[in-house]
């Protein structure tokens, strides 16, 4: 068994060719580049018992060699996968199930029979490969890199596949997302979290690409710098595999509801006080709030049921794909990867950040929801229609809110957390919809502001949170 490390980034055509004639690559390759051709055959029953498993069967043929090889799902995190892998040369094409032993056949499979397994979908794919090799705080690091170019084919569809594989072969895991964000300051490079095997198994059923990573078990020990790590990892997976299905269906609401995770994220490096110094995020901020001011008028736009929000929703895939070619989105998630990687956020932290991320989290959580809660500026019904202006630049904080109790309320000890969620959400709903509308529909929604501001104040958990 081997451990894989890798890292995929979707690229265009015209940046794959640029990879093979980067300087930085071609000084620390070690020989030239391979160029072959592999065939791919993946099995799994007519049930698809393996890919609800997580493991991949497949065997590859690259020139005269046969490959039978098992991976199970193991992490993928913005594109970064570690996983386990098991190879076994054959004689020929014919799957030989005798090597599917104990040791890697999954226990969650073990009453499965075996000869139900079956062809299911092929990949073919050119791939130019070389090995790089350098020094890293005097150690040396050999990295794969591999350029794939071909099409994952299914009875009913093919789809493209044109990426950049980088796998660690010796050297920290660090290693590969170091060297995709230098090469995503001049090239356009998007972490993926699909492999050739999800790529089939989409093709047979668009449903069965899971959007969201494994979530995080929060419990009442759990430290901030935990929650930083665990939080960050979540939103940051759950963004890349939106912005995947959405690259590849175009569907509105995958759209929408990327743009809330990106505002989550924002939110969140707002919330943690001196555990998570604002100069450690700085780096990540412009381009994260360049992408919501894109992102969001759009989604806004496109709740309408008229020609303006079919306009807003044809528009959004175009305005994605723009996003995606800036080298800016790679340098921001590859980035975010390599920072929660390497915990950056505690590196030259002052001691009462320290003090703050070891914090438990109910007591974090808070006095961080207080301190929000008591700064909230609330519509109340004897201010004027101009207030409005005020009550409009509440939405940072709203967003911060948002991200607190959507994530961790269930930790909150105040009474009925779950409403002053819903009813925070309820303001924070009509505050978007105000620059929106007409003005012959200002003082309806002005007076619904009104009252759920009343609402608001007159929450057990408002008035406790104040006190």
């Amino acid at each position: 068994m081997a451990k894989e490390t890798e890292i995929k980034l979707r690229v265009s055509p015209a940046t794959l060719d640029a990879l093979r004639e980067h300087p930085l690559l071609n000084a620390r390759r070690s020989g030239d580049w391979q160029s072959g051709t592999l065939y791919n055959q993946y099995f799994d029953t007519i049930d698809r018992d393996l890919a609800r498993a997580k493991v991949a069967l497949r065997i590859r043929r690259d020139g005269d060699t046969y490959i039978q090889t098992l991976k199970s799902r193991g992490q993928s995190v913005a594109g970064l996968s570690e996983r386990n892998e098991w190879d076994w040369y054959l004689e020929s094409d014919k799957l030989d199930l005798s090597r599917l032993d104990d040791e890697c056949w999954p226990a969650s499979l073990a009453d499965l029979d075996r000869a139900t397994v079956e062809p299911l979908f092929t990949t073919h794919f050119q791939r130019t490969k070389v090995l790089l090799g350098w020094e890293r705080e005097g150690q040396q690091v050999q990295v794969e890199a591999a350029l794939d170019s071909g099409t994952v084919e299914t009875q009913g569809g093919q789809e493209v596949i044109c990426e950049l594989e980088l796998e660690v072969r010796e050297g920290p895991a660090a290693t590969v997302l170091e060297l995709a964000l230098q090469l995503a300051q001049d090239l356009s490079l998007m972490p993926c979290d699909i492999s050739k095997a999800e790529r089939g198994y989409r093709l047979l059923d668009p449903a069965s690409y899971s959007l969201r990573p494994a979530m995080t078990a929060w419990h009442a020990e759990s430290s901030v710098d935990e929650i930083i790590g665990g939080a960050g990892w979540q939103l940051l997976g759950h963004i890349q595999r939106l912005a995947e299905q959405f690259r590849h269906t175009g569907q509105f609401k995958l759209f929408r509801d990327m743009t809330v995770a990106l505002g989550e994220l924002r939110a969140m490096f707002g919330v943690f006080d001196l555990g998570l110094p604002r100069s450690t995020a700085q780096p990540f901020l412009p381009t994260l709030d360049e992408l919501l001011a894109t992102f969001r008028p759009l989604v806004l736009a496109g709740w309408a049921d008229d020609e303006a929000g079919q306009a807003a929703r044809d528009q959004a895939p175009k305005i994605f794909a723009a996003a995606v070619a800036n080298p800016a989105w790679g340098q921001l998630f590859v980035g975010l990867a390599l920072w929660l990687h390497t915990a950056a956020w505690t590196v030259e932290r002052p001691p009462r950040g320290d003090r703050v991320g070891a914090l438990a989290l109910p007591r974090w959580l808070l006095g961080a929801t207080a301190r929000d809660i008591q700064e909230l500026q609330v519509p109340h019904h004897n201010e004027p229609d101009a207030a409005v202006s005020e009550w409009m630049d509440q939405m940072p904080r709203l967003g911060r809110l948002h991200f607190l109790l959507g994530h961790f309320r269930q930790w909150l000890d105040v009474p009925e957390p779950d409403r002053l969620y819903g009813e925070l959400n309820k303001l924070q709903a009509l505050l978007e919809q105000y620059p929106l509308i007409d003005a012959e529909q200002q003082p309806a929604l002005l007076a619904a502001l009104r009252k759920q501001g009343q609402r608001l104040r007159k929450l057990n958990a408002w008035r406790e949170l104040n006190s």
